[in-house]
């Protein structure tokens, strides 16, 4: 059955089911012209949006509407997580081909409330409009956090330690499967490519961290290690010195690279859409902030180097010799010159 056999109204009916999750603060959500709700008081409001393009960041044929669905949510969910808030209020809309079945809408709406109610997100609203060729998601996310916990791009500090939440270049091994049609027949395999299909927004970790008050400066990785912590960098007009040695790459990774010829340091680098948030904590803070994030998370936070003065990227190796660092990660409006994304693809899927 496809959308034009019930109608945008029946459509609009049909999503509103399980959309919301705190309904204390909800005045009106999805059926009016406008959503209501209570914003909590004395707290700051993040917004946030990203728009996803079939053949531009995704292929239909590559993954399942649920896991599509879902990950639209949580590349959302992880630019408030970086910036240390809490989640709340979600707007989607979206731009339906004539070829998207109801089963196949219904297992997308169906990812994308799975991962909001993990995270007590509510879905409001946003609009639905017919689309002449592909798919398009347009997700908006609200958040709040107090003010004074904000954590920004522009406030790293020369001497600070350089953290990531978790383990990096997972998602680049993962579209690497996708794009050479490699069947995930192992464990590891099967676990790189869920780390690209269905990423896990670092929500509560950066909730956590900016409760500290010890972290300066913070990003998620969407892009990768090399083009975000850039930003980082640029913001601050600052550089910084990466281990070579201490950036964190899976076992599974290890196992991926081992039997295709790769360098794990070269996807953690380069690899985008891990969603791992990178952090600067003054040296002083370095062995609270690493005994309360293992506390909390029973698993470690990785020191990956330091923030200097050089305006550079660079990095030591492990004979320690300092080598620059370009940044290598995605950029939508510049030619893809790795070798490694497909010209007619266009950016991850």
């Amino acid at each position: 059955m496809k959308l034009k056999d019930i109608g945008e109204f029946a459509w609009i009916d049909r999503v509103r089911r399980g959309c919301l999750v705190r309904k204390d603060a909800v005045l009106k959500g999805i059926g009016d012209d406008a959503a209501v709700f209570h914003v909590p008081p004395h707290r700051a409001t993040l917004v946030t949006t990203d728009l996803l393009v079939e053949r531009v960041h995704f292929l239909k044929k590559a993954t399942s509407a649920f896991n599509l669905g879902y990950k639209a949510l949580a590349v959302n969910l992880s630019d408030i997580a970086a910036m240390g808030g809490e989640p709340r209020e979600a707007f989607i809309s979206i731009a339906i081909p004539e070829d998207c079945t109801l089963d196949y809408l219904d297992g997308l709406y169906a990812g994308m409330k799975h991962l909001a109610a993990r995270h007590r997100v509510n879905i409001l609203g946003g609009d639905t409009t017919a689309s002449k060729t592909d798919l398009i998601l347009n997700i908006m996310v609200l958040g709040t956090m107090p003010a004074e916990e904000i954590l920004f791009r522009h406030t790293a500090q020369i001497g600070d330690v350089i953290f990531s939440t978790g383990f990096l270049g997972d998602s680049r091994a993962g579209l690497h499967l996708i794009l050479e049609d490699i069947p995930p027949d192992t464990p590891a395999l099967e676990k790189l490519l869920n780390a690209h299909l269905k990423p896990r927004p670092h929500v509560e970790e950066g909730r956590f961290l900016a409760t500290l008050g010890a972290v300066h400066a913070a990003i998620d990785v969407s892009d990768g290690l090399s083009s975000d912590l850039g930003h980082i960098l640029r913001s601050s007009n600052v550089g910084a010195l990466l281990d070579a040695t201490k950036i964190p790459v899976s076992p599974a990774l290890k196992s991926f690279c081992a039997r295709f010829s790769g360098d794990p340091l070269d996807y953690a680098l380069s690899g985008g859409e891990d969603y791992v948030l990178l952090m600067t904590v003054p040296p002083e803070a370095e062995k609270r902030v690493l005994a309360a994030f293992e506390k909390t998370f029973h698993r470690p936070l990785f020191a990956i180097g330091r923030i200097t003065p050089s305006k550079k990227l660079e990095i030591t190796d492990a004979s320690g010799r300092i080598l620059p660092v370009f940044p290598s990660g995605w950029d939508h409006f510049k030619p893809d010159t790795s070798g490694f994304l497909p010209p007619d693809q266009g950016g991850p899927v």
